[in-house]
């Protein structure tokens, strides 16, 4: 009963929020990646459930990285809840991230970056000087500037829950004063207590709780799904009936995004007739908005990978050339 309401309520609302200053509708968290936000109607939105789905080792991590980090350097809240990597990790895709927002191609890579961070010696020199040596010093300042709205929770498939998740999301808003951005990397490692079932069951029961933790908490959930293994071998685009677990990954959500490797996907005439794409398709991803509750579904984004520094390029554009269901091979 304590959900029940009168619209007229929920009209006398949007007219005080309006009336402060404030917007009567979602709140919207931009990404970063404009093409993506245009498509999405700004952002991730409050109340919603997105999930990322993608083959392992497409930059799926990246990607909800370089968003979070979007967030943060405007002002904004995040938590990311890891069950995949540790802190000094995250902190050192972090540092390459924000190299290459202000020196582009000119940043050092990821394997450098990582070098410094991980040396021992006798110096003792503490990681600007280090950073500063290879030409990041900035970015630890910079992520200096947003570190106490970037909170990162090391999660485990045995004890962190969504109940965690929840008490942790409300911990954030009381010390912040802000709602943050959720980033669960990812949802099939969520642990579930007592509640008995296949993997199938285990799932419907994850992404249902982190539906209802977007509604409740009025704030954006963005869950990174693991593929099944049809839709990892060859000869099959991913799409979201090949997420692994439940129907139920298809009909919660709000938004679902799908990663292909674009010379898995991409039409074979168009490698026949120039076999030089054949390579240039190989650095590009192919981000689907497969599933679009604010705006339209089935449209085709593609970026440009930068492994090397550890993040794609946030100018995406719509796909031009054709692209199938069934992948594409070339001797």
């Amino acid at each position: 009963m304590d959900q029940l309401r009168p619209i007229s309520d929920v009209l006398a609302e949007a007219d005080e929020r309006l009336s402060k200053g404030e917007s009567a509708a979602a709140k919207v968290w931009p990404t970063g990646f404009p093409m993506l936000d245009m498509y999405r109607a700004g952002g991730l939105r409050s109340g919603e459930l997105t999930l990322l789905g993608g083959p392992q080792g497409l930059g799926k991590t990246s990607l909800v990285l370089q968003m979070l980090r979007h967030t943060v350097s405007t002002g904004g809240v995040g938590v990311y809840f890891s069950y995949e990597h540790d802190a000094p990790t995250i902190l050192q895709r972090l540092v390459a991230i924000e190299a290459s927002d202000s020196l582009g191609l000119d940043a050092p890579q990821m394997k450098v970056i990582r070098a410094a961070m991980e040396a021992q010696d006798a110096s003792g020199a503490p990681l600007a000087d280090r950073l500063t040596a290879i030409g990041a010093g900035d970015a630890v300042r910079r992520i200096a500037e947003y570190g106490d709205r970037l909170l990162i929770h090391r999660s485990t498939g045995s004890m962190t829950d969504v109940d965690q998740i929840r008490e942790i999301a409300l911990d954030v808003v009381e010390r912040t004063g802000q709602p943050p951005m959720i980033i669960v990397d990812y949802l099939q490692k969520v642990a579930v207590k007592d509640h008995a079932g296949d993997e199938m069951e285990l799932v419907t029961f994850v992404v249902e709780a982190l539906k209802d933790l977007a509604l409740e908490n009025d704030v954006p959930v963005l869950a990174v799904v693991a593929a099944d293994k049809e839709g990892l071998v060859t000869g099959k685009r991913l799409r979201i009936n090949n997420l692994r677990g439940s129907s139920a990954l298809a009909y919660e959500p709000d938004v679902v995004l799908i990663m292909n490797e674009k010379y898995d996907v991409v039409a074979r005439h168009h490698l026949v007739y120039d076999v030089g794409n054949a390579e240039r398709f190989h650095n590009w991803a192919v981000i689907t908005i497969e599933k679009n509750r604010s705006g339209p579904d089935r449209v085709d984004i593609e970026f440009m990978k930068r492994f090397d520094q550890g993040r794609f390029d946030v100018d995406g554009r719509r796909v031009s050339e054709q692209l199938v269901d069934e992948r594409v091979f070339t001797e």
